[in-house]
């Protein structure tokens, strides 16, 4: 809810698309544009997937509930924007070795993400934000004015080989975890197996079916954006709750490994899922022949010249270790690749975002499509670069003749739905109950 003067006026603002949506934004029939303002205004908008720094959520610096100049959201983005409640996500990367320092590492960024987090809510805004750890929960403080923040798990990996962890994350307010991330974990493949065809457990492994047993129990969404479609499918075997996909776009329109294809998107929706689409450029537009050349070019590249690493500051390191002339001659090489043989294409827009919506609803219906940005972790499409500019996204569903009861489902609605039957299912197997089936 927005009520101040201001931050409708700062709405009116953030509506007024970037220059390549100028030219329709011109088109637009004033009136058009008007009712866009007031269904967003009236709207719970939620997106489902911001990643974080935990050096933005400290006391004795800059901080969240200040602007900050090199996030694309923080609450005042929020507030200029109109996004009403965003997911901010646990996130830690792993080490190749799926061993217990590795473990006691990643638990430890985990848990200072979740701190600072809690220090956002309790102390940096709490006049403006509030930890919501239910659907319910979310209605009261959008009700209240305030910005409604959750908390995501991106990456099982912190839970180690304790599942106890489950119930600790949850009681730190985690409301989804994927069981992996980009690499196999001990919980489950990833998407990335795909690039070499090789895969760890062929789905879940057997603790990672101990792990999706113990989020149906403690009420924690589980998100498939990131496993392999195997890890998905046999998920939906066993899951006694719906499951989310927190920030995945659409195979059909862009094939990428990130994206599930139609069957994927079909199963999730007889679950009683949500598919939160993703406004990733590399996910939302794509040439996969060109970009599979690009990487395979780079990937050989890096090879000759001994650059290892499993994250971009590790590559950045390997670089910046070579002698000075063998780096000027590596880092040409990749310029050539990056900007001669293999262009980028043109950026995603917000039009290329919302036909990804549009294909889920056309394919499954209107109740299991949903918005995510992934800002922050790459994520942000042309008229859509930070939460300040959200506005943007309900003007194309309003263009594309979407009713405000159907953008209010898409923007928070349908997430809502599946959060609070995940928290039933948590209630009924925690008092013994078998509880009934997901899609029921």
């Amino acid at each position: 809810m927005r009520t101040s003067l201001p931050a409708l006026g700062l709405l009116a603002a953030a509506l007024l698309p970037l220059a390549p949506l100028g030219a329709q934004a011109q088109a637009d029939d004033p009136a058009l544009v008007a009712r866009a303002r007031a269904i967003h205004d009236r709207v719970m908008t939620l997106d489902t997937h911001v990643d974080i720094n935990a050096a933005n959520f400290r006391a004795d610096g800059p901080n969240y509930a200040q602007r900050l100049e090199r996030t694309q959201v923080d609450v005042t983005k929020m507030e200029e924007g109109g996004l009403d409640a965003a997911f901010l996500i646990v996130y830690v990367g792993q080490r190749p070795e799926l061993d217990a320092a590795g473990y006691a590492a990643a638990h430890a960024a985990a848990i200072e993400k979740f701190e600072g987090i809690h220090r956002l809510t309790e102390t940096l805004a709490p006049d403006r934000v509030g930890l919501a750890l239910s659907a319910a929960d979310a209605r009261r403080i959008y009700a209240s004015g305030k910005k409604v923040i959750f908390i995501g798990v991106e990456n099982g990996y912190p839970v180690g080989t304790d599942i106890t962890n489950v119930r600790r994350f949850h009681q730190l307010g985690a409301r989804y975890m994927s069981l992996s991330h980009n690499g196999h974990s001990q919980l489950s493949d990833s998407n990335t197996g795909e690039r070499d065809g090789v895969w760890l457990h062929g789905g879940l492994s057997p603790l990672g079916r101990q792990v999706i047993a113990e989020m149906n129990r403690w009420g924690i969404m589980i998100d498939v954006s990131h496993p392999s479609k195997q890890s998905m499918m046999q998920t939906l075997e066993i899951t006694r709750a719906p499951i989310i996909a927190s920030h995945s776009g659409v195979r059909a329109i862009c094939d990428h490994s990130r994206n599930l294809d139609d069957e994927q998107i079909r199963a999730l929706a007889r679950n009683g899922g949500v598919v939160q689409l993703v406004a990733f450029n590399g996910y939302t537009r794509c040439d996969r022949p060109r970009e599979i050349a690009r990487e395979d070019a780079l990937t050989a590249l890096r090879a000759e010249y001994g650059i290892a690493g499993a994250s971009r500051q590790a590559m950045a390191a390997s670089i910046a270790a070579l002698p000075a002339a063998r780096r000027a001659e590596f880092e040409a090489r990749q310029n050539d690749i990056t900007t001669r043989r293999f262009p980028a294409g043109p950026a995603a827009t917000v039009k290329d975002f919302v036909d990804h919506i549009d294909h889920v609803v056309k394919l499954v219906g209107i109740d299991h499509a949903g918005i995510s940005s992934d800002f922050d972790g790459g994520g942000g499409v042309d008229g859509w670069r930070s939460a300040s500019e959200t506005g943007n996204v309900t003007l194309e569903l309003v263009r594309r003749g979407y009713t405000e009861e159907q953008i209010a489902k898409i923007w928070s609605g349908n997430l809502l739905r599946v959060l609070e039957r995940v928290e039933q299912v948590a209630r009924e197997m925690q008092a013994g109950g078998a509880g009934s089936p997901a899609g029921s």
